[in-house]
């Protein structure tokens, strides 16, 4: 394993973070609040230290999928700890774990919070908690292809580690470039949402870190009450916005360069829309047969259903009230989430496309044992590698949902709670239901559960694999025994 490397990389990501951080600095001086002290102390440590890790550049930079799993996996987890910092040390958080908890669902773009009164947190480090999300919406090993120069090596590995969705292609032939064009997909799609709620008179600092939070996909609110006091033209803003931060970024690029009829050939997009539409109007008539307007009924339906589709985790109403079935509704959203290669959480739209395909040609193959019929995304016929690994990531999703419900039920909290606030930790969502529910919090919960909750965050942004490759024996055992072999061949020369 390219230990070098993997060091290297985490050190480039600690600069960056370092950098990142001037940015509610900048807020602090604004506002003049002391807190910029302490997050200022913090970019400077982790600017020094990522500096120490990048003093001595590695020999070679080849690396495979399993260090791109390991310097993803360790990146995130290292970007986390720093990133906590400025919660613990100005007593924004009460405890580390809790300081963890808001960041680890900042960076994974989740949204759940430990934070009982969030207006009284300072402007400065209520903007780096937004500010997280959209760090973490396209990744910082993706800005980091995008803006480093990391010569030789497969770097694809370190996009396949951290990029959501089945499976991860490139728009250009190198990885550099199609990072730049994400990247500058992204920050366009989160300048336009800005400027559009600035139309709307929204303040410039709620503009802000409301777009990071929808292009993010994330759901860190600046008020308690999320999104509900804000007009209905900037809530429509933001619905739109999040519904479009969940489409699938190729689909932009082919848009980009004018090659519409492939945009919208696109499977995955057209059966992202329908669900989208179709869970709508159920909810928009359920909430007209309680006497609400259908024009209220529409905007509220809307917006819920991008924001958990999405895995935004805005609201606009505590949909604890509504009936069963519209509850139910946003339940399955949750774990369908939005499109591959997007910023949105969740399972994907393709993967339940390529599970639903799949168990049709197995239908057929009982009534035509002796057919031979490929499965077939966007016309083109779909690798057996890519099927396999599609079910293997549902059956390892179920048995990762399974275990941290039953860990998080010791706390003997109902069942709902339990079930919910797992689904949507794993599914990178933000609000739950009954005592996690979109206008609650999870500072009730504890230690244990946010452990295992933060866990699950960074499993499902990670796409499970990068960070259970770490608990692998063979891994560490590999690791190990390459130091030995190298400690050798110094002692010998």
């Amino acid at each position: 394993m390219n230990n070098a490397m993997i060091r290297y990389i985490l050190g480039q990501v600690l600069r960056i973070e370092g950098i990142l951080m001037l940015l509610p600095c900048i807020v602090a001086v604004i506002y003049r609040e002391k807190e910029g002290f302490v997050i200022l102390g913090v970019a400077a440590l982790c600017f020094f230290l990522g500096t120490l890790a990048t003093i001595r550049k590695p020999k070679s930079h080849v690396f495979y999928l399993k260090e791109g799993c390991v310097a993803t996996a360790l990146s995130w987890i290292i970007m986390s700890i720093f990133g906590s910092l400025p919660f613990y040390l100005t007593g924004t958080a009460p405890t580390f774990v809790d300081a963890m908890f808001e960041t680890i669902s900042g960076f994974t773009t989740t949204g759940s919070s430990i934070l009982t009164d969030v207006e009284a947190v300072s402007r400065s480090v209520n903007f780096w908690r937004c500010f997280t999300h959209w760090i973490g919406g396209m990744g910082v090993l993706v800005f980091l292809l995008a803006v480093i120069p990391l010569s030789g090596g497969s770097h694809i590995n370190l996009m396949r580690a951290e990029s959501p969705g089945p499976s991860v292609g490139k728009l250009v032939p190198k990885i550099k470039y199609t990072a730049r064009i994400l990247y500058i997909i992204y920050i366009g799609l989160t300048l336009v949402q800005i400027i559009l709620l600035l139309i709307g008179h929204m303040p410039l600092y709620d503009a802000l870190t409301i777009t990071f939070g929808t292009a993010g996909t994330g759901g860190f609110a600046i008020k308690s009450d999320s999104i509900a006091g804000y007009s209905s033209y900037l809530q429509w803003v933001i619905t739109i916005f999040m519904i479009l931060f969940g489409v699938n970024f190729n689909a932009y690029y082919l848009i980009l360069f004018r090659k519409f009829k492939k945009a919208v050939e696109i499977e995955e997009v057209r059966y992202y829309f329908l669900v989208i539409a179709a869970a709508t109007a159920f909810i928009t008539w359920s909430l007209c047969n309680t006497a609400m307007g259908f024009a209220e009924a529409l905007k509220h339906a809307a917006f819920q259903v991008a924001s958990i589709i999405t895995t935004t985790g805005f609201a606009t109403v505590d949909f604890n009230y509504w009936s069963g079935s519209c509850q139910t509704i946003l339940v399955l959203l949750m774990f369908i989430g939005a499109c591959a290669g997007s910023t949105g959480g969740g399972i994907k739209v393709s993967r339940f496309v390529l599970l639903i395909k799949t168990v049709k040609k197995e239908l057929n193959s009982y009534i035509h044992p002796k057919s031979i019929k490929k499965i077939k995304v966007d016309g083109k016929p779909v690798e057996h590698e890519v099927v396999r690994s599609t079910n293997v990531y549902f059956i390892t999703f179920m048995i990762l949902f399974v275990l941290s419900v039953f860990l998080v039920s010791l706390e003997g909290k109902d069942l709902v709670t339990t079930f919910t606030a797992v689904a949507t930790a794993i599914n990178n969502v933000g609000p739950g239901l009954a005592l996690v529910g979109p206008m609650e919090n999870f500072a009730h919960l504890s230690d244990l559960s946010k452990v295992v909750l933060m866990f699950d965050m960074l499993a499902g942004r990670l796409e499970l694999f990068p960070l259970l490759i770490l608990f692998h024996p063979s891994l560490w055992k590999d690791a190990f025994h390459q130091k030995v072999r190298k400690t050798k061949r110094a002692t010998a020369r």
